[in-house]
């Protein structure tokens, strides 16, 4: 997520309450998860085990829960609850903003696209030009719809991500900033959920073909020309490469990486990362051939025990 313009330093602070390390007039231009992390990032950690991934990532602001060496060219804002520091972030420079009508008046509609009714679109919403959006559709703040796309009844864009910090009162949320991108001819089917990043894009390419009732976790980014069928559960952060086919009921793992080409089988559990090009089945997961062989291995043997 970025600031509309840079902050400094001694601002932040000044807006967390906390201490900080480095320049006062050091130049912040945004805050983002470490796995999407750039220079003028503020980037969180609040364990030590993270630390060190923290303090040598893209970031070049660290929030942090205890005053340690500041790396060259860094700076730190220490804080006793980065997390809950985090969100005070995101809720100061993005707001919830409650909507007044059914669609904003900040959205921008390109030429030929059709909305049906009971759709809801909110504030500075962008669809694009010949686009089909059916009926009871609810797009919320910030998405960006390219052209020649297709969104089928029901579906969401961009409710929070699911992440939670667990304390003794309770589950603490992670407030979400971030957006949904979905590209030029791209195809979403009925009663679709696709989650905002938290503090970046959760973004589909241009393309891409989705089923019914598929479920996009935050922070994903989903290739171009891919096949997702029916029931699909994809985690937040995950990357999905180009023409990539998935088939109905596989879940994944948050984190991993579906390579270029490779064809998902149904009802398989991506437990890890897998290479492109191939075909997988299974849980746990692994090339088709092998989970088939390993499967009438495994019939065979108690057919042979039954004998016995």
């Amino acid at each position: 997520m970025k600031f509309k313009k840079p902050q400094t330093l001694k601002q932040i602070a000044t807006l967390l309450e906390v201490d900080f390390v480095g320049s006062p007039e050091f130049q912040i231009t945004g805050i983002n998860e470490i796995h999407v992390v750039e220079a003028g990032d503020i980037v969180f950690v609040d364990h030590p085990k993270y630390y060190d991934k923290a303090l040598n990532s893209a970031a070049t602001t660290i929030l942090i829960n205890k005053e340690v060496d500041c790396p060259e060219g860094k700076s730190l804002l220490i804080s006793d609850d980065p997390f809950r520091d985090f969100n005070k972030i995101t809720k100061h420079f993005n707001p919830f903003i409650s909507a007044k009508v059914a669609i904003a008046d900040s959205a921008i509609i390109g030429e030929e696209s059709i909305i049906q009714p009971n759709v809801f679109i909110g504030n500075n919403v962008q669809i694009g030009k010949h686009c089909v959006i059916h009926p009871n559709v609810t797009i919320y703040d910030n998405t960006i719809i390219g052209d020649y796309v297709t969104i089928h009844a029901n579906t969401v864009l961009g409710a929070d991500a699911f992440y939670y910090k667990n304390r003794p009162t309770g589950f603490d949320k992670l407030i979400s900033g971030g957006r949904v991108i979905i590209e030029n001819d791209v195809d979403l089917g009925a009663s679709c959920t696709v989650d905002k990043g938290v503090t970046g894009d959760t973004t589909i390419k241009e393309g891409t073909k989705i089923d019914n009732q598929v479920h996009v976790g935050h922070d994903t980014v989903i290739g171009k020309k891919c096949l997702i069928a029916s029931q699909t559960g994809i985690a937040g952060c995950v990357v999905i490469e180009d023409e990539v086919t998935i088939w109905g009921q596989v879940g994944t793992n948050s984190g991993i990486t579906i390579g270029k080409g490779a064809i998902i089988l149904g009802q398989t559990g991506v437990t890890k990362s897998v290479e492109g090009g191939k075909t997988y089945f299974g849980t746990p997961i692994s090339e088709s051939r092998e989970k088939l062989k390993e499967m009438a291995e495994i019939k065979r043997f108690l057919k042979d025990q039954k004998k016995k």
